[in-house]
């Protein structure tokens, strides 16, 4: 598996002073995606709906509004 694209906007096109942290989504060679996000499982378990569950290797991050919308347009449609 390895990284072939991030999808959006970079975190220094969408504001970030270092240009190198922030929240990010990247596509993978096998056509899933990896973000890059604040870990927030903790926070956000005992919130999740009813038929929402994940498994003990998962966990809940946060990325920011503005990462997601910026990606919309490069998020494959199939």
């Amino acid at each position: 598996m390895k990284i072939v694209r991030r999808i959006g906007a970079s975190p220094r096109e969408r504001g970030s002073l270092a240009g190198d942290t922030c929240p990010d989504i990247f596509e993978l060679s096998d056509g899933n995606f990896a973000v890059i996000g604040t870990e927030a499982t903790a926070a956000l378990d005992s919130e999740l709906p009813h038929d929402a569950a994940r498994a003990a290797d998962e966990r809940i991050v946060v990325i920011s509004r503005e990462t997601l919308i910026r990606a919309r347009a490069d998020i494959p449609r199939t």
